[in-house]
């Protein structure tokens, strides 16, 4: 396997040490555990964020603040990096391509990226390729969707080709006097580079959602992790639980396959999360691609061998993947989400309860101000059984967020 030394130039040597720089665009909370993983691997990384105060500009020390959008600045950050990767895909993908245009080894590429980027884009490929999609249609009018609609039947699934996150830009249209929603909204999303279309889909009818978390190396090593079951509220993850309970070693094995078939097919560099819905007959329907460390693989910070960070860092530098053993049965995480009122209680405070009832419970804290329904942090819990995990990792979020107990 190619190693990393034969295709980037570090930085800086020393006659200790070889030294790399990764460049991180975006300064969220992925970010900043990337940041985390790095440190241990003795590797140097750089940050392009929007505001000093942003989660992982408050622990990183080299950090340049500007814009995503702004072409000057990103590229200006590119060059000082062995190479670069996303801690979001809201990177115009001309962008992304000007940057490999320089030279700079850009992990992953526009190539793959666009494909997390534009889900018009994605179902396309989908399609092509035969991976399982829902019914859809890319929709440039009213008339076109409700067409759409009428002919596979309401309600029908609205999205954005491109902005939307954690619920935004998603909406569920239960017939024409409602179809003007997603076409108003759509240009509060849009960033001024690529045009936003409506993409109409079906409405599955499944009973859970899943995600399959693969990692690719650009020698083409690949690693698959357990598959996870995720929940969801208001199109946010709110818990995972792996492995996915009633899964037969063989239907996750055919999962993960398909998950590595996809991030193969598209040359994908790092990780590659692939959420799915889960119908009553155990098919599966490919619901959106994600290209960096994503939230339904939290868990293997504490659950895992080597967590999607450290993979992650692995595969943007080319260097061997990681064994994927699980260290438990089951791991449960939870995301501590802002309330509707920040308790008086110091974090501080609550992050020491939920150590002193439960020393298993790992907590992990994003340095974010209190916002309702914010992502400030998530618990892991590895136990023997899910309900021993859940229990836990749900009344020590719970604390955490509303400094009461669960029961």
């Amino acid at each position: 396997m190619k190693q990393c030394w034969a295709s980037l130039e570090p930085m800086g040597t020393t006659m200790a040490s070889v030294t790399y720089t990764i460049g991180i665009v975006g300064g969220g909370q992925l970010a900043r555990m990337m940041h985390q993983a790095s440190i241990g691997l003795g590797i140097r990384t750089r940050l392009l964020a929007t505001s000093p105060q942003e989660s992982a500009a408050q622990v990183m020390n080299d950090v340049v603040v500007g814009s995503h959008l702004d072409e000057e600045a990103v590229l200006a950050f590119a060059k000082d990096c062995d190479a670069v990767t996303f801690d979001h895909e809201h990177v115009p993908t001309e962008l992304v391509r000007r940057m490999e245009a320089t030279g700079v080894a850009v992990r992953p590429g526009a190539d793959a990226q666009v494909h997390a980027q534009d889900k018009a884009v994605m179902r396309q490929f989908m399609e092509r390729a035969g991976f399982p999609n829902p019914r859809w249609q890319v929709c440039d009018s009213h008339e076109a969707f409700v067409d759409f609609a009428e002919k596979i039947g309401w309600p029908v699934i609205a999205k954005t080709s491109r902005g939307g996150y954690d619920g935004k830009g998603v909406w569920k249209v239960d017939g024409p006097d409602d179809v003007a929603t997603p076409f108003q909204a759509m240009g509060g999303l849009a960033d001024g580079h690529q045009p936003i279309r409506i993409i109409a889909e079906e409405l599955v009818d499944f009973t859970r959602e899943l995600s399959a978390i693969v990692v690719r190396s650009p020698s083409g090593q690949g690693v698959a992790y357990p598959i996870s079951e995720t929940i969801q509220r208001d199109g946010i993850c709110v818990e995972t639980i792996t492995p996915a309970p009633r899964m037969s070693e063989t239907r996750q094995a055919e999962i993960q396959a398909m998950a590595l078939d996809i991030a193969g097919r598209l040359g994908v560099v790092g990780v590659l999360a692939v959420e799915l819905m889960e119908r009553a007959d155990g098919s599966v329907v490919v619901n959106e691609l994600a290209m960096r460390p994503h939230n339904t693989g939290h868990w293997t910070q504490d659950g895992c061998l080597t967590s999607q960070f450290e993979q992650h860092i692995r595969a943007v530098l080319d260097w061997p993947l990681g064994a994927v053993d699980t260290l438990a049965p089951a791991t449960v995480m939870v995301n501590t989400l802002g309330g509707d009122e920040d308790p008086d209680t110091p974090m501080a405070e609550r992050v020491v309860a939920v150590m002193r009832k439960y020393p298993q419970a790992k907590v992990h804290l994003y340095g974010k101000d209190h916002r309702p329904g914010r992502k400030m942090g998530h618990v892991n819990v590895c136990a023997d059984t899910v309900e021993e995990a859940l229990a836990i990792a749900e009344d020590a979020a719970h604390y955490i967020i509303h400094a009461t107990w669960k029961d």
